[in-house]
């Protein structure tokens, strides 16, 4: 079972959502969506990691901090 975050976060002109999805061995893995619509354009993606965490609040942690960097920086690192 997947839990999507209550809250997305907007961040400029995007908005970020951040997700975490348990593992079979009791860990957590990150991940997040990034949506912008302006216009008759649109802009979404999703990126997910394969790095394990103990926690759910650090996993989401993780996303948030990888969805700020993808939205704040011009020339964002790679995931």
């Amino acid at each position: 079972m997947n839990q999507i975050s209550k809250t997305s976060i907007s961040m400029g002109k995007y908005v970020v959502s951040p997700t975490t999805h348990p593992t079979d061995c009791g860990r957590f893995r990150a991940s997040f969506s990034v949506h912008r619509s302006m216009g008759n354009g649109s802009y979404c993606r999703v990126f997910r990691f394969d790095q394990a965490f103990a926690s759910r609040e650090a996993a989401r942690l993780f996303a948030v901090t990888q969805g700020w960097l993808q939205t704040c920086m011009a020339s964002p690192p790679v995931c």
